[in-house]
């Protein structure tokens, strides 16, 4: 169906949601995006790695992840256009280090790297721990600063293109018609009122709380704490991506430090010692020196996940209601195929761009929900 007046809403005001109401506003559709509190979202507290070979994907979402990549550059050239901010985008290149060789060659996305020994690890990465003897650079990964200008970027730019926001919308309900077809949702407003929306196209994009709208998603959260440290202008320029933890320095000297991974955490808010110990055991291994940088900031998160560690993608079990979520650690890589490819679903955009065949040949398909109701 073509853009028309009546709104589309987007439940969920994180970076999915964002990057998905830009889009759609973009190609002249109306739409109204409901949030709780959009400071809890996992785009405000992940590292913004663009990471599909450092993080060692494989199968379809390697392929998805490489798809995504392709498309950020453009992506955010648009964001910056309709924002008038930065974005914070680097293809600094990522370098994952190993304990052996052996180890380096076993990784699953080795063949798109450039195998480092000890020499060249100390080249691309001055200081780095004296346990790792191997590595592998991939130039082509990257970063993008997220936290402190992707998410500001994608909002300017929806408000820019008149979507509208509803910040401190709580959705209750999903109301349904006679054939099962969304008919519009319930949600108690800022102010504490019911008010019934109508709609008959919506995006879940709830992250980790997508589960409590629509139960039989698989969608569970994953806590992660992090902190930065604020290191010597140009002290790193690779992002260190090692087993457990990872460095990911700005261009102003900010050293992003990631993550714990803690399901047992449930929603569980706070810091924890063990978790900040966690962090400061990786720093050690990986740039000893880091441990004598001044620390800046500490929080946590909840990724949303999946028991398969892919996204949830395109339609539903209810007519009208379409997902994106359970991106897990790839959001903010995987946002930039997301918002196209689920935009051009919603509206039948029929693009006249080569790149939107992936939807045709059944990318999308491969994340659908569904394949979680297969024996």
């Amino acid at each position: 169906m073509a853009a028309s007046p009546e709104p589309i809403l987007i439940l969920g005001g994180g970076l999915m949601g964002l990057a998905i109401a830009h889009q759609l506003a973009r190609r002249g559709q109306a739409v109204v995006l409901l949030s709780r509190r959009r400071s809890e979202a996992a785009g405000f507290v992940a590292a913004g790695m663009l990471a599909p070979h450092a993080e060692g994907l494989s199968g379809a979402l390697l392929q998805l992840g490489q798809a995504s990549l392709g498309r950020v550059p453009a992506w955010v050239a648009q964001i910056e256009a309709d924002s008038g901010l930065s974005c914070g985008l680097r293809t600094c290149g990522i370098v994952v280090p190993f304990l052996t060789p052996e180890e380096r060659d076993r990784y699953p996305t080795a063949a798109w790297g450039t195998n480092l020994d000890r020499q060249g690890l100390e080249r691309e990465v001055p200081g780095i721990g004296a346990i790792w003897r191997a590595g592998l650079l991939f130039s082509q990964d990257g970063q993008i600063d997220n936290r402190r200008q992707l998410m500001r970027a994608l909002e300017r730019a929806c408000a820019r293109l008149e979507v509208q926001f509803q910040e401190g919308s709580e959705v209750q309900e999903l109301l349904k018609g006679a054939k099962g077809e969304l008919q519009g949702v319930k949600l108690v407003t800022a102010e504490g009122d019911d008010l019934t929306l109508p709609c008959r196209q919506a995006v879940l994009a709830g992250g980790a709380w997508s589960a409590q709208l629509l139960p039989e998603l698989p969608v569970f959260p994953v806590k992660g704490q992090m902190l930065s440290l604020q290191a010597p202008k140009g002290a790193l320029e690779r992002v260190v991506f090692g087993p457990g933890t990872y460095l990911v320095p700005r261009e102003d000297g900010l050293l992003v430090v990631g993550a714990t991974s803690e399901p047992e955490a449930g929603f569980g808010e706070g810091l924890t010692p063990d978790g900040q110990r966690t962090l400061q055991q990786g720093i050690h291994a990986l740039l000893p020196a880091a441990n004598q940088w001044p620390p800046m900031e500490r929080w946590w998160g909840f990724r949303p996940c999946t028991p398969d560690g892919g996204p949830l993608l395109g339609t539903s079990a209810i007519p009208g209601l379409w997902l994106a979520t359970g991106h897990h650690r790839n959001g903010v890589l995987l946002a930039a195929i997301t918002a196209e490819l689920l935009s051009q679903q919603i509206l039948a955009d029929q693009s006249d761009d080569p790149r939107s065949n992936l939807a045709e040949t059944g990318l999308l398909d491969q994340f659908h929900w569904s394949r979680f109701q297969q024996a």
